[in-house]
């Protein structure tokens, strides 16, 4: 009986199980790092959002002052409430601006004043590896306008900035700065698959731009040969960094059992970051 149950431990039915059960481990740890990344990312948030609503209280403070300043002129006189001084007004546009720009910083945007208007920049990261920063330069008058920048040219900045540049600038440099980190995101993790594993990789990664089209083979080995397996990853969310559309096939001469293998590569694609797919995959392997 030990004989038996150790041939099926080694045979190929057993391996296999071996492989999936390493992959749904793998795969497990993945989700649960994924969660607790969703966390920081929350509380990242929230910070963001206390820092915003003390900005609106000290502008609602700045109001009341302002209001209470123009009340009395001088010598006592009172004045019109509803015409508050050039100088106060401009002060508390610049103590605004300060405060938003201390929100922004929080969530990676940072910016200065210049003589025409506001100079922001974008950091970028992936997985607490910072990527690169993209530079906006904005004319504040006669309207908020986009003097000069640095993003890419297949980041769609004239479709953000047509629907929130003119009503909701805080709007606008979140919803650019999502597409910024998701595309650096895309990229990273396919610059690291062809640097750490183009032993398994067969040919050249096809990618586009944008880096939210990947089409790639690599190779699995099953019962002492080595079968191509066919990958197209498709990102229809350009502010994320993860694939919406997996589509991994192997060849027609395939063992059968390798298609319970694309099946799991397949959804490990959609969950786990590209190199740490295949990090889980040479894991298996080696076990």
């Amino acid at each position: 009986q030990g004989k038996m149950e150790e041939g099926k431990a080694y045979s190929p039915d057993g391996v296999f199980a071996h492989l999936e059960m390493l992959e749904a481990r793998a795969r497990e740890a993945a989700v649960k790092q994924e969660e607790m990344e969703r966390q920081e990312e929350k509380l990242a948030r929230l910070k963001a959002r206390v820092q915003e609503l003390r900005l609106q209280r000290d502008e609602l403070r700045a109001k009341v002052d302002l209001q209470q300043k123009g009340q009395l002129g001088k010598e006592g006189v009172v004045s019109d409430p509803a015409q508050p001084s050039a100088r106060a007004v401009l002060e508390w546009k610049i103590k605004s601006i300060k405060a938003m720009l201390q929100v922004f910083y929080l969530t990676g945007i940072s910016g200065k004043l210049t003589k025409r208007g506001v100079c922001f920049c974008i950091s970028t990261a992936y997985e607490g590896t910072y990527l690169d920063s993209y530079y906006l330069d904005l004319l504040a008058k006669p309207e908020v306008q986009i003097h000069r920048h640095s993003v890419p040219i297949f980041i769609p900045l004239e479709q953000i900035a047509k629907k929130y540049l003119q009503t909701d600038i805080r709007r606008f440099l979140s919803v650019l700065s999502d597409h910024l980190n998701a595309y650096v995101g895309r990229r990273y993790q396919a610059d690291q698959l062809q640097e750490h594993f183009s032993d398994q990789i067969e040919g050249t990664l096809q990618r586009n731009s944008l880096c939210n089209l990947l089409v790639f083979n690599y190779n699995v080995s099953s019962k002492s040969k080595t079968f191509p397996f066919n990958v197209r990853l498709l990102y229809g969310d350009l502010c994320c960094s993860l694939p919406t559309e997996v589509i991994v096939s192997c060849t027609p001469d395939a063992p059968a059992s390798l298609a319970e293998t694309a099946a799991a590569h397949s959804d490990l694609f959609r969950h786990v970051a590209l190199h740490k797919a295949f990090c889980s995959f040479s894991s298996a392997e080696e076990s």
